[in-house]
């Protein structure tokens, strides 16, 4: 395996010159960088990670800890990640916690020993434990969709985007609207939306019965089996339900139309995440868009500034939400 060193007694320079070639980093008159360039295109060089990294003390991989990574949320917060870390020669290195807390900490370790240049984590629930890893990992890092003080963070308006979606149904005349949530140790989806629905109910003093309000976890058949329960145990029967995600909308469609009721003429539904499903699910499902790609643009950059010294304090960036009106209201 050719080396730097015959690199170099080819192109007859010295092999700093080759490794700031090879680095970018330097001074090389553009005849010299010219010819070590084309000695390494014939010799088909390829430079060895573990000694660049030993070089530059980075080894370009950033460490994601996703809490689901078959998720669509998932799937273009990575997408956005990758745009920017690709352009800067990072790779990233996926973990997958699938919704069991106890595996971030067991990441955040495993990451730290293979010296990631940086962490981005995407996490449900935020609890001490957690909290203490975190402060003791003395890299770069950023969380998505949960707010840890002291830390850089890329948020969005849970709240506000849940009470959105009840205003819009009240603005359409439906007054008794039933909720599906998840646990509210989830601050983002647990909790905030859930805030924001009871919220905008209580502002023109709208009924809410304690059977409308319904905890699920993430996924169709919870949404399923909740809506199941709000439409057996009412006493008013709901003319509207917003659930948490779209998963949990969808769910909970599925339901309603098997009990012989219309949407939206029965029951109005919508969800959060503009999911690719909720265009095609009949009728089409209403939904907030988070932009997950975007979020994943404002994580990377966040991250790089932590990485190449231009941020290191706490950072907080809020993306734009869209709500997209569609037939199942």
């Amino acid at each position: 395996m050719i080396t730097i060193k015959e690199i170099a007694e080819r192109a007859s320079v010295s092999r700093t010159t080759v490794s700031r070639v090879l680095n970018n980093n330097g001074y090389v008159s553009e005849d010299v960088k010219k010819r070590v360039l084309k000695v390494i295109k014939e010799t088909g060089y390829i430079p060895s990670e573990n000694a660049k990294s030993l070089r530059t003390k980075k080894t370009k991989v950033i460490g994601v800890i996703l809490p689901k990574i078959s998720t669509e949320t998932s799937s273009r917060l990575v997408k956005g990640l990758d745009e920017v870390f690709a352009k800067e020669g990072y790779q990233i290195l996926l973990t997958n916690t699938n919704l069991v807390p106890e595996k971030e900490i067991e990441y955040l370790r495993l990451l730290k020993s293979r010296h990631v240049d940086g962490i981005i984590l995407s996490t449900t629930i935020i609890n001490q434990p957690l909290v203490e890893e975190i402060s003791q990992l003395k890299i770069p890092f950023v969380t998505v969709g949960q707010q840890i003080s002291k830390i850089s963070n890329v948020l969005f308006d849970d709240y506000q985007a849940s009470k959105d979606l009840v205003n819009l149904m009240i603005k359409k005349g439906y007054k008794h609207i039933a909720f599906i949530g998840v646990h509210e140790e989830d601050r983002s989806v647990g909790y905030l939306r859930k805030a924001g629905y009871l919220d905008a109910m209580k502002e023109i003093n709208l009924p809410i019965e304690d059977c409308w309000v319904q905890q699920g976890i993430f996924d169709v058949d919870s949404g399923y089996h909740s809506m199941r329960e709000i439409v057996k145990n009412s006493k008013q029967k709901p003319d509207a339900v917003l659930a948490v995600t779209d998963r949990l909308a969808i769910g909970a469609m599925q339901y309603i139309k098997e009990a012989g009721l219309s949407i939206p003429d029965d029951i109005a539904v919508a969800g959060m995440g503009a999911s690719e499903l909720s265009r095609f699910v009949s009728p089409s499902l209403t939904t907030i868009d988070f932009s997950m790609e975007e979020v994943g643009l404002e994580a990377a950059d966040l991250l790089l500034d932590q990485i190449n010294g231009r941020n290191t304090h706490e950072k907080i960036r809020k993306v734009e939400y869209r709500l997209i009106e569609r037939s199942s209201i």
